[in-house]
């Protein structure tokens, strides 16, 4: 789907209206996964700006099943959005890091709620295999079923930095792997990570562009209470990026993503009890306001780099 004549990238909410004829809202839910980046597998800890909750809710330790989850955010959802029809978003840690059996019960009980026409499933690229993958493809015969991988860098020096656990070839993999199977992949990048500098962002955006992926989430790096960043921060060994730079960055992304590649996140929503900085991550509207106003003030958007 390229971007519209009077848009500047492919939003989600257009996305959705164009497969559904209508809003579509996605809805976060708590699994009570972990990560092999802090069970022991590969480590401990996770990645250094990952806190004990992995960006969840918390809804799994207060007991809350899935069904429930989803329940109890499509009322509020549909009085606030008057959306009709949902995506159940498995957000937290890595959500297909179970045996295939324990993910079959997890997933039917999502698809099983009423206007639940899809899922989408956050995830590492070292924690899928064939039977996985097989899994995702039959749902994605009759529901829209989006993978969505963390990259956060095609750097593996960046990887290596932030403890990441594994390097940009097994994300490469993970593509193709799951390329040709109707499911829906989406990366996730980190912009402003530790070492990087704009020209390593570029470089991320094109090695995105050389692969089959068919959505991006962009994310500010904000330093989160209870995170290695939050020392390195404390100790003046990391400067969190500025509203103005991110933005640019923001731009810069885009420029170097086809047209077709759905943009389903601009920036990140830290929890407010939880940030330590930039304060200006919690100014969501004002920080798209200045990316929409850069991608004007510089006459660009989506793809205008690729040739």
């Amino acid at each position: 789907m390229a971007p519209k004549s009077d848009a500047r990238y492919s939003d989600l909410n257009s996305y959705f209206r164009q497969r559904f004829g209508e809003r579509v809202h996605k809805l976060t839910v708590d699994a009570g996964f972990t990560c092999p980046n802090r069970d022991g597998t590969l480590g401990h800890g996770g990645c250094i700006y990952c806190n004990a909750k992995g960006s969840g809710t918390g809804a799994h330790s207060r007991g809350l099943s899935i069904t429930r989850q989803l329940e109890e955010s499509k009322q509020a959802v549909a009085r606030r959005f008057k959306a009709k029809k949902f995506i159940a978003y498995f957000q937290s840690f890595s959500n297909t890091y179970a045996p295939v059996e324990h993910l079959r019960d997890l997933y039917d009980e999502a698809l099983a709620v009423p206007d639940v026409v899809g899922l989408a499933i956050g995830t590492r690229p070292d924690c899928i295999d064939e039977s996985v993958l097989d899994l995702l493809g039959a749902y994605a015969r009759e529901h829209m079923i989006w993978v969505e991988y963390g990259l956060q860098s095609a750097h593996d020096a960046t990887l290596a930095r932030i403890n990441r656990g594994h390097d940009a070839a097994a994300f490469k993999r993970a593509v193709h792997a799951t390329a040709g199977r109707a499911i829906q992949i989406c990366a996730h990048i980190i912009l402003g990570l530790p070492g990087e500098t704009a020209d390593h962002m570029r470089a991320t955006a094109d090695f995105l562009a050389d692969l089959p992926i068919d959505g991006v989430k962009l994310h500010l790096l904000y330093v989160v209470r209870g995170t290695l960043m939050e020392a390195l921060y404390r100790t003046g060994s990391y400067h969190c990026l500025m509203q103005n730079e991110y933005a640019d960055l923001v731009c810069d992304v885009l420029e170097r993503l086809p047209g077709h590649v759905v943009i389903q996140r601009l920036t990140g929503d830290p929890h407010r009890d939880e940030l330590i900085a930039p304060h200006w991550a919690l100014d969501k509207r004002g920080t798209l306001d200045v990316i929409h106003r850069k991608l004007v003030e510089r006459d660009t958007r989506q793809g205008s780099l690729i040739h």
